[in-house]
């Protein structure tokens, strides 16, 4: 996972290019890890007499937004090209198991193995995931362990991080052998809706993945426990009751062992709903800048953040399939006997779907961005009425871009393909100029409050 700010795949810890592909195949991923993360940097936490001194003044100055170090924009630029390189080499292992013929022969190895429809297929996906898994792997050291640590990101032992991915490597298979008889059930049973019938059939999936995953996915990879800080947990709490949340549980994570950056999300749906923050985070970031994160979070859950994305991932699996849909004839006429299968219902063709899925994604991309985007921007709204911390958000963003190298201001195509919240930069300003409750003026979310501040 990279260091960056509000991520919502935090607290889903899928690394390897065969594991993307498993996900992308469903879209099922956007919804399934939850929403809004917050990762932050170096601040030390305000004693109870500094709190109750704090003046209103103090939040009216406004914050600056500090240029990127050399060390910030060399990270940038190092991870946009590894950014294009993940991209061409998730590709070419596509492109090279379907010229080459070996996807249809893991199908034949698949068929005399498994003998049955079901098991042939989670034979062919387990083989797959392998061999994707294994030419990934040189890029995957470099990027998440030694990259980070170069940088300074990074605590993690090669231990955990081996340990990590075999976790990782070995929930994904799970996970494509759960969802991947879905689609190819439905194109051998409605080869003209099947791509219709597969979106509608994958939304008990998300949901069941929102519910299941910080239950027993997460805590395979790091120790969550209660909070150990009572005073602020029963402040992070009482700040939920003003937003209307019952039931709220809040967790610490023990991510220190992984990383240097902070980080906190709302994740789960009904009774695995929570709040989950990094020991780092709660470490080294003041109350108030705290406080301000948990009001974004809060956001999320009570402007019904995580069922938009249950819908929208829904409409995205529909349109990609679909358009799969419409392209597979045309590619399967033309190289089909090259690859060895000539229908999509063939699960020799799951690199071909992965194929003209991803091309569908890179191309809709920008709009996944856009509202990702709007939602992070009506969250920061939420937090900052509820608070009405202006200054404190606007530090915590600063921090946020120290600690992990961020580059506030980055160009747009960065901004189109792959910022998924609005860029630091621009969350200061926005957090400078948005104060209503200074001037009088209505709160936009203010009815969706308890009491007031």
């Amino acid at each position: 996972m990279q260091p960056t700010e509000y991520r919502g795949t935090s607290c889903w810890p899928f690394r390897s290019t065969a594991t993307k592909h498993a996900v992308l195949l469903s879209l099922v991923f956007a919804a399934m890890v939850g929403i809004g993360s917050v990762a932050s940097a170096v601040g030390q936490p305000l004693d109870g007499a500094r709190t109750a001194a704090v003046v209103a003044s103090d939040e009216d100055a406004p914050v600056a937004v500090p240029p990127a170090t050399d060390k910030a924009m060399a990270y940038y630029r190092s991870g946009n090209l590894l950014w294009a390189i993940n991209l061409v080499w998730s590709i070419a292992i596509l492109v090279l198991l379907l010229a080459s013929g070996l996807s249809a022969t893991l199908r034949d190895w698949s068929q005399r193995a498994g003998r049955r429809w079901f098991f042939t297929l989670v034979i062919y996906y387990l083989l797959f995931n392998i061999i994707t898994t294994v030419a990934d792997l040189p890029r995957a050291y470099y990027e998440e362990f030694v990259r980070e640590h170069a940088y300074g990101l990074s605590n993690q032992t090669l231990g955990k991080w081996w340990g990590d991915t075999l976790k990782s490597f070995a929930v994904s298979c799970i996970v494509g052998s759960l969802v991947l008889w879905v689609p190819y059930l439905l194109l051998r049973t409605s080869p003209r809706r099947w791509w219709l019938y597969t979106g509608l059939a994958l939304i008990p999936f998300i949901i069941v993945g929102n519910l299941v995953a910080p239950v027993w996915i997460a805590p395979l990879f790091n120790k969550f426990e209660p909070m150990h800080d009572k005073a602020l947990e029963a402040r992070i709490l009482a700040l939920a009751d003003r937003a209307g949340i019952e039931g709220s549980r809040v967790f610490e994570v023990n991510k220190s062992v992984d990383t240097k950056t902070l980080n906190a999300y709302v994740t789960g749906v009904f009774s695995t709903k929570r709040i989950v923050l990094w020991d780092t985070i709660i470490k080294r970031m003041t109350e108030r800048e705290l406080l301000f994160v948990m009001g974004h979070e809060m956001g999320h859950y009570v402007l019904w953040h995580t069922w938009y994305l249950v819908a929208f991932s829904s409409l995205l699996i529909m349109a990609s399939l679909y358009v799969a849909y419409r392209t597979a004839g045309a590619v399967l006429a033309r190289w089909g006997p090259r690859f060895g299968f000539t229908s999509l219902a063939d699960i020799a063709s799951l690199p071909l779907l992965l194929l003209l899925v991803t091309a569908f994604t890179l191309v809709i991309t920008p709009v996944v961005g856009a509202f990702t985007r709007h939602i992070e921007h009506e969250a920061d709204r939420f937090g900052l009425e509820i608070t009405q911390t202006s200054h404190s958000a606007g530090t915590a963003f600063v921090k946020l871009q120290e600690d992990a190298l961020a580059n506030p201001r980055p160009g747009w195509l960065y901004k189109l393909w792959r910022e998924s919240h609005p860029p630091l930069g621009e969350r200061i300003d926005f957090v400078n100029q948005y104060h209503p409750w200074r001037d009088g003026q209505p709160l936009v979310y203010g009815a969706l409050f308890k009491n007031g501040p």
